[in-house]
C-alpha cells in the first residue's frame, strides 16, 4: 500500500515536543495542542518510545482516547526501547540527542534492534497510547551515530530483527506500512539497495527542508520516487533554526546556520512572506514527500502550521532564492500560476 493512500493529507503532527523536548511542558498544555491540532483537521499523528521515554505517547493517547479510532493514523517506532524500571535521567541511552529529552519521564531508554524488542516495543506503545493498533512502525535512529564505526552493526542488527519483523507484520495485515525514521540520508539508501526487505516508506527528520536538502535530493530520495514509495519529512523547520529558533540538529545553531537564516529571511520579508510558509511549502514540494509533520507544543503552533501551508507564495520569491543559490538548482520548487 503507498503512504499516499494512508495518510489522510499532507499535513500531520509530530509529537517529540510532547516527550518534553527541550523544557517541561505543562500537561493541559500538552492536552490543549492535541486537541488544537484535531479541531484543526490533522489526522496524521507521529510519535515514538524515545520521546520522553513514552511520555508523548501517553499524553497523545489521552488525547485521541475519545477519537474515533477509524479517523486517524498513528504512526510510531521501535529501536530504542523504554523500560518500565525507574532509574537516573543520566542513565539513558539518548547518543547523539544527548540533553533534547532530559525532562522526560525518568525511564531508561535502550537500543535493541531485535525481532522480541520490537514486539516488545510495539507492545509497550500499544498500551501507551491506549489503541488496539498503529498503522505505521518506522525504525528509530537505526544510524543515530552514523559517523562512528559501530553503527554498521547496529543497522544489521536492524536487518536481522526489526526489518524481518515489521515486514512479516505488514504481509499479515498487522501494520499497514514500516520503514526507517532517521535523520540521516546513508541508511535509507542502503536499505532501498537491498532486495530484501521490502519497506514502505521513510520518515526523514532534518534532512529535506531549506537549510539542508541537497544530499537527500541526490541519493535518498530518486530512490525512494523510483520505487513508488513515500517520504514524510520530519523537522522541517529543522529544530526551530529556520523560524528564529537557537537550535539546528539538536544543538545550537552554528554561525555559517544563522547566516543562511538571515539571508532566506531577507528575501522572505522583500515578499512579505512567513519563513514557515516557505519552509513547509518547500519541503512538501519534491514528489517523494507524502507528508510534513512540524512538532508543536502550543496550540497557537497549529494555526500558525495550517497558515504556512495555505498561505500565497510568489513565483519571484523562489527564483530569487535559486539566483541567491540559497536552494539546490535542482530542487523541485512549488511556484504555480
Amino acid at each position: 500500500m503507498k503512504l499516499t493512500d494512508i495518510l489522510p493529507s499532507r499535513l500531520g503532527f509530530g509529537a517529540a515536543p510532547l516527550g518534553n523536548m527541550f523544557r517541561a511542558i505543562p500537561e493541559e498544555e500538552a492536552r490543549a495542542t492535541v486537541e488544537a491540532a484535531w479541531a484543526d483537521g490533522i489526522r496524521y499523528f507521529d510519535t515514538a518510545p524515545f520521546y520522553g521515554a513514552g511520555l508523548a505517547e501517553i499524553r497523545m493517547g489521552a488525547a485521541l482516547r475519545d477519537k474515533p479510532r477509524d479517523q486517524y493514523v498513528i504512526s510510531t517506532k521501535v529501536g530504542r526501547l523504554v523500560l518500565d524500571e525507574v532509574e537516573e535521567v543520566s542513565a539513558r541511552d539518548n547518543g547523539e540527542k544527548g540533553e533534547v529529552f532530559k525532562h522526560g519521564r525518568p525511564n531508561k531508554v535502550v537500543n535493541d534492534y531485535s525481532e522480541d524488542a520490537t514486539y516488545r516495543s510495539i507492545e509497550d506503545s500499544l498500551k501507551r497510547l491506549g489503541t488496539d493498533h498503529v498503522d505505521i512502525v518506522f525504525v528509530h535512529d537505526v544510524a543515530q551515530d552514523f559517523y562512528r564505526d559501530e553503527w554498521l552493526g547496529v543497522f544489521e542488527s536492524a536487518r536481522k530483527g526489526a526489518f524481518r519483523a515489521l515486514d512479516r507484520m505488514r504481509d499479515e495485515g498487522v501494520i499497514k506500512a514500516w520503514g526507517l525514521g532517521v535523520n540521516r540520508v546513508e541508511p535509507i539508501e542502503i536499505l532501498l539497495a537491498l532486495e530484501e526487505p521490502r519497506p514502505d516508506a521513510f520518515l526523514l527528520a532534518g534532512r529535506y527542508t531549506l537549510l539542508d536538502h541537497s544530499h537527500a535530493l541526490q541519493r535518498a530520495l530518486p530512490m525512494v520516487a523510483e520505487r513508488g514509495l513515500g517520504i514524510v519529512v520530519g523537522g522541517p523547520y529543522s529544530s526551530g533554526a529556520l523560524v528564529g529558533g537557537p537550535n539546528f540538529e539538536y544543538a545550537p545553531a552554528t554561525p555559517a546556520i544563522l547566516a543562511k537564516v538571515a539571508a532566506i529571511k531577507a528575501i522572505a520579508d522583500r515578499h512579505g512572506i512567513s519563513m514557515k510558509a516557505a519552509g513547509l511549502q518547500f519541503s512538501l514540494a519534491h514528489p517523494a514527500v507524502a507528508a510534513a509533520i512540524p512538532g508543536a507544543s502550543r496550540p497557537s503552533r497549529i494555526a500558525e502550521d495550517s497558515a504556512a501551508l495555505a498561505e500565497k507564495i510568489p513565483a519571484a520569491f523562489w527564483q530569487e532564492l535559486r539566483e541567491a543559490r540559497l536552494v539546490d538548482p535542482a530542487a523541485p520548487l512549488p511556484i504555480t500560476g
